[in-house]
């Protein structure tokens, strides 16, 4: 059984690599060092928030490659699936909504990320980043996700449930 999750995981991460890497051709800014200089420590410090997290929650890193996921669909990966909107959220979304899963952990964990980022390098990361380096971690902490993402500041359920 673990093969075939180490598997599952490793197609995962291909075709998220696919999907990253059209991101950054299509939009310059995109870099692995985005944040050399002004958070030089900033995958450290999602790892280490996401090993005391696995330590109670083993399948946390599945939950944030699935929130991540599901996140990249409505105007890319921008972190939208996390804004709070009763009426028009992503989270809600048809596709989304029982598939996203372990959404409340989640969040705790991305907050949790947050303030220990907002600790070292206050006003920095963006959460559509700390999503990325979370779900880079959770899968193949070897290869380099481009960042300098910002984060979405709108949220669309319709379009969610049209793709």
């Amino acid at each position: 059984m673990p093969e075939k999750m180490h598997c599952f995981q490793y197609i995962v991460a291909l075709l998220f690599c696919a999907v990253l890497l059209e991101e950054s051709l299509s939009n310059g800014q995109l870099s692995p060092s985005f944040y050399d200089e002004t958070c030089p420590n900033v995958t450290s410090i999602v790892r280490q928030v996401l090993v005391n997290a696995a330590l109670s929650d083993p399948r946390i890193g599945a939950s944030l490659i699935r929130l991540h996921f599901h996140d990249c669909f409505v105007h890319g990966c921008d972190a939208s699936i996390l804004l709070g909107d009763p009426v028009n959220g992503e989270k809600e979304a048809l596709p989304n909504k029982n598939s996203a899963r372990g959404y409340e952990v989640v969040i705790a964990i991305v907050d949790a990320i947050k303030a220990a980022l907002e600790s070292a390098c206050p006003n920095t990361v963006s959460c559509a980043d700390i999503l990325a380096i979370a779900y880079e971690e959770s899968v193949c902490p070897a290869w380099a996700v481009p960042l300098g993402r910002k984060d979405g500041l709108t949220t669309n359920r319709t379009l969610a449930n049209a793709n």
